[in-house]
């Protein structure tokens, strides 16, 4: 038997001297030293006690040394738990107690608070810093390069990932080695990945997106990136001469759009823009292609089972769709309350069934269990529709979906709408208690820079455009939209924040 994951990214890689990574600061990183520190990392966990099987937890800045302790933990037989640098002490002691890592990594200013945590499961404590320092760097550089890789079979655990959890308690995700090698496998080839591809990496990889979606693909595909800790315009915008493709949240693309150095020819070399882990508006893919010629790709995945669909490598990505199922993937539109599965065109719960989809949650058998239909699929919480030409459509989670007078209606409809009026730059159409209704409409509303916007030119503009118990009852105008870390709007914040706007 051999390391699933990792024998599979060993047999894809080229010439030890070729460019794996590089940073902003001109550090390289080749595929040979790849092999070499994911080696030592490996022979230092095993070193620090840490068995096949048990949990490496880390909080650490992004730095090609955390991306070597994702590889190095899966190598020596352990599950991977990355977790969000922007977690307080509270959070983590969950995280901690409900994994039990066997060791902790995290930042020099974090340990003091995490040990007390880390004590109660009998985890060790070392650091990383943002330059890659620390005592888990010392044991590294100390540790022999040399490692027999762990043998994991394909469904073995190789990473567990906590959900946001903006309902309730947050739930690890458990992912197989096959979970993350199918995917892998799967998108280099849909997307065209090759190993002349230089990907453009600016994503955080506590993440399924930055650390799966991209890295273990441009792996497999054996090419190169470009590393940097984090999205700074200025960088990506030097740094894009260079790319040939580039994984992005919405954010990314509205932040690129709004620099007048972002041209047609700084990116008519550019192979392929990828969007992802929050939703496109169709006026960003819109301006985005008339202003550079790109069409930006959209796709649709979860943490749970990382990339489920994509619009089309060659052929038409629609605006406000995200593609057809991957190969290998089932997609079906079901009824929430009955699980029948529905015809073309009607809005029921995304259900997905494949080699990507996870194993369960972590300690969770109840939960796995009423998540899963009986056939294996996998209830998502996603509302969607397919069309009449089989493109995948997501009108929000099912937690969003607003019911007012006894009417179902989907937030992403309404807040199409609501972004094609001049002036306004995004919108989130929330759920909230109305004394009549149960729950009415309120639309929340950032502008564009400079521009102005009033409550009641937003309601009369949808007045002739959706029926009336579509309609926001209030329309309240605000800088900028709450996000989490990967770009996603939190409409949980949204509705307690206005959850008394309808009954003053």
């Amino acid at each position: 038997m051999t390391n699933h994951l990792y024998s599979e990214i060993r047999s894809a890689m080229p010439h030890r001297a070729k460019t794996f990574l590089e940073t902003p600061e001109g550090r390289i990183l080749t595929y040979g030293d790849v092999e070499t520190l994911s080696g030592q990392v490996a022979n230092a966990l095993a070193a620090l006690g840490v068995a096949p099987g048990d949990r490496v937890a880390a909080q650490v800045e992004k730095t090609p040394e955390a991306l070597m302790l994702y590889l190095g933990t899966v190598r020596a037989g352990a599950v991977f738990l990355p977790l969000n640098t922007a977690y307080t002490p509270a959070e983590m002691d969950y995280f901690i107690t409900d994994a039990e890592p066997a060791v902790v990594v995290c930042g020099p200013d974090r340990r003091a608070a995490l040990e007390a945590s880390a004590a109660r499961v009998g985890a060790r404590v070392e650091t990383l810093d943002a330059d890659g320092e620390g005592s888990l760097r010392r044991a590294i550089d100390d540790a022999d390069p040399q490692f027999p890789d762990v043998a994991r079979d394909a469904d073995d655990l190789a990473a567990i990932l906590y959900t946001s959890g903006t309902t309730g308690r947050s739930k690890g995700a458990m992912l197989s080695h096959e979970n993350l090698t199918s995917n892998a496998r799967t998108l280099v080839k849909y997307w065209h990945f090759s190993a002349d591809d230089v990907l453009l990496h600016a994503l955080p990889i506590f993440h399924t997106h930055g650390l799966f979606v991209a890295t273990n693909t441009l792996l497999l595909a054996a090419g190169s990136m470009l590393f940097l800790p984090r999205f700074d315009l200025d960088a990506v915008l030097e740094l894009l001469p260079r790319a040939t493709s580039m994984m992005g949240v919405p954010t990314f693309y509205t932040r690129l759009l709004g620099s007048a150095e972002f041209t047609r020819d700084l990116v008519a070399h550019m192979r392929l823009f990828i969007s992802g882990s929050a939703p496109l508006s169709a006026e960003t893919h819109k301006e985005f292609s008339a202003r550079t010629g790109h069409a930006i790709l959209e796709r649709y995945g979860m943490t749970e089972t990382n990339m489920n669909t994509s619009n089309p490598y060659e052929g038409e990505r629609r605006a406000g769709t995200v593609g057809f199922p991957l190969p290998g993937v089932g997609v079906r539109i079901a009824d929430p309350h009955t699980g029948r599965e529905l015809p073309a065109g009607e809005v029921g719960i995304i259900e997905v069934k494949g080699p990507n989809v996870f194993q369960g949650y972590w300690r969770m058998p109840k939960k796995t269990e009423e998540e899963f239909r009986t056939d294996g699929y996998f209830v998502t919480g996603d509302m969607g529709l397919v069309d009449e030409r089989g493109y995948v459509s997501i009108v929000g989670r099912s937690k969003d979906l607003i019911i007012s007078g006894g009417f179902n209606i989907y937030p992403a409809e309404v807040e199409a709408l609501i972004d094609e009026i001049p002036g306004v730059a995004e919108s989130a159409v929330i759920g909230v208690p109305h004394p009549d209704f149960g729950e009415g409409v309120v639309a929340v509303v950032a502008p564009r820079p400079g521009a102005r916007l009033d409550e009641g030119a937003v309601i009369g503009a949808l007045q002739d455009r959706l029926a009336r118990f579509k309609q926001p009852k209030r329309v309240v105008v605000v800088d900028s939209l709450p996000r989490n870390t990967m770009g996603k709007i939190q409409k949980n914040a949204l509705r307690e924040t206005y959850a008394d706007v309808l009954s003053a």
